[in-house]
């Protein structure tokens, strides 16, 4: 899959200035992917940010409040992708179990990179496998919530959630299964790479190929 000029437009409570407008705010957001990546949240810092691409901190402070920002804002861009991509492979898909085997692969896999931003993004889902719990398991998740930050998430779960109602309309959970989908993918990748023995990942399988066989089988239990 490979795509030309596509430009993700992110809810604006994610950020003080939009970074795709800038130079500045596109190599902010590859560099910091990077080092985030590196050194995970916990060991990343706007001074270390700004060293590396050779620019201050009061200029990363104009595009986003803190680094909690910066982090939401990139998990969420991720999850705009995401959404993209679903759409994109279900565009001509009239099966719904057809559509949800489709979603499931492209949850559990890694996103090809989008040509011309030089964003790796296999380094943002090392990220999102890692840190996306961090953006929404804080004290102050309602404030947030109600600023919109969380709106790419929700409305990704929601996309899910609807082809699982065209799988079965009588079935009375779709959005908790939607984002049971979306948290268990992560988990278990999370596990098969750091905590394996609380997982059934047989050793030598690829270990996306095993969440998606794992994913599939519950999703079939329920359906």
């Amino acid at each position: 899959m490979t795509f030309s000029n596509l430009s993700l437009k992110l809810h604006p409570s994610l950020y003080l200035r939009d970074p795709n407008e800038t130079e500045l705010g596109r190599l902010m957001v590859r560099e910091s992917i990077r080092m985030i990546d590196d050194y995970g949240i916990e060991g990343f810092t706007f001074k270390k940010l700004a060293e590396h691409i050779k620019s201050t901190e009061a200029s990363i402070y104009r595009y986003f409040d803190n680094k909690h920002h910066l982090l939401t804002y990139l998990i969420c861009r991720y999850w705009a992708w995401l959404r993209f991509r679903i759409d994109y492979e279900n565009k001509n898909v009239l099966e719904p179990k057809e559509k949800l085997n489709n979603i499931i692969r492209l949850v559990a896999t890694l996103a090809d990179d989008i040509p011309g931003t030089g964003i790796d993004e296999a380094a943002l889902h090392r990220i999102v496998v890692a840190e996306a719990s961090k953006v929404y398991l804080t004290r102050i998740v309602d404030e947030l919530n109600n600023e919109g930050m969380f709106t790419e998430y929700k409305t990704l779960c929601h996309r899910i959630a609807h082809v699982i109602m065209e799988c079965n309309p009588t079935y009375p959970f779709p959005n908790a299964l939607a984002t049971t989908i979306l948290e268990t993918s992560r988990d278990q990748l999370y596990f098969v790479r750091h905590l394996p023995s609380l997982t059934n990942y047989p050793s030598g399988e690829n270990q996306y190929a095993y969440v998606i066989r794992y994913l599939e089988q519950m999703v079939r239990a329920l359906l």
